[in-house]
């Protein structure tokens, strides 16, 4: 299939990185490419370097593709230099894809967002496609993808319309939390108080993240995400540089293998799945994230991981 659906690759520091997800890019031949790059951090000379070979990488586009550039002069920070970077390839287009420098896709990532991009490019209920599936051998689907209250962010796709209810600043946030708004959207009372603690930071001025304010936005609208059944991304960053973390949960994520999806088998309606969503949360979330992977419980549960793990993240051996 032809890859006409616009991508975006929002790149930093990384050339290792950059370059196995470059490659994929590479062999899909997308016939629209954006790359957004944030500038190297005042006075770090390394990061000069490695800026400027992770630029030189995503400019080796030897297909037939119109290709777009900005590399920004001064570090902006993730916050700022994912959020705007993405504003920019809304200024060209009305639907694509997205993939940081260290989200690497299946090649069928690309053409589920793109068929998927087109059937619900009129429905405003749904704002997001995943690329992201943790519950492999652990829950039976019958279709080819479900619609979730959590989104992700390790590879996704949109369209401007959706984007458009983004803003950094959250207007609004302490009004629509005092009438209970979020509780109405989160039927799990867990997932609730997690999310809660996210978006209380994310509204912050000093907070440098730009992905809680976007969830924020998708339960403002009362959105919905589109996530597949079958894995079709993994995050290959968590080694602690650049501008993911280091908390060492997370590197189990390294470990989910990408898998393909050859026809797409499509819901007979939009309905949000909460139990999904909630074996993802109390499965994989809780034993990921650091504010919950210290609790108690957690601790426990990671007693079990050798029994129960490889169900959820393959290739994990302890």
């Amino acid at each position: 299939m032809t890859i006409t659906v616009p991508v975006l690759l929002l790149i930093f520091n990384r050339p290792d990185t950059t370059q196995k997800v470059f490659d994929i890019i590479k062999q899909v031949k997308p016939s629209k490419l954006y790359v957004a790059s944030d500038g190297a951090r005042e006075g770090n000379s390394n990061d000069e370097r490695l800026c400027k070979q992770a630029r030189n990488i995503t400019e080796q586009v030897d297909w037939e593709c119109d290709v777009k550039y900005l590399y920004r002069d001064k570090n902006l920070g993730c916050r700022v230099a994912i959020s705007s970077g993405i504003d920019w390839f809304f200024e060209y287009v009305d639907e694509g894809v997205i993939l940081e420098d260290d989200c690497l896709p299946s090649k069928s990532f690309f053409w589920f967002c793109q068929e998927l991009l087109e059937k619900y490019r009129d429905n405003d209920k749904v704002m997001q496609i995943n690329g992201n599936f943790y519950l492999d051998g652990v829950m039976e689907f019958e279709n080819s993808y479900y619609f979730s209250t959590l989104n992700g962010c390790w590879g996704w796709a949109t369209w401007k319309s959706a984007w458009n209810q983004f803003d950094s600043k959250m207007p609004g946030y302490a009004n629509f939390k005092a009438k209970g708004r979020i509780d109405d959207y989160f039927k799990n009372k867990d997932i609730l108080d997690w999310m809660i603690s996210y978006l209380d930071e994310a509204v912050l001025p000093t907070c440098n993240i730009w992905s809680t304010q976007w969830a924020y936005a998708i339960i403002k609208s009362d959105g919905l995400s589109i996530t597949p059944t079958t894995n079709l991304v993994t995050n290959i960053g968590f080694s602690g540089d650049g501008t993911t973390g280091s908390y060492e949960s997370f590197e189990l994520y390294m470990e989910v293998d990408v898998g393909d999806i050859d026809d797409i088998e499509h819901p007979s309606k939009i309905d949000r799945n909460d139990k999904a969503d909630e074996l993802h949360f109390n499965t994989v979330i809780k034993i990921t994230d650091p504010r919950l992977s210290n609790s108690k419980k957690s601790r426990i549960m990671k007693i079990l991981i050798p029994i129960w793990i490889r169900k959820i993240i393959k290739r994990i051996i302890y």
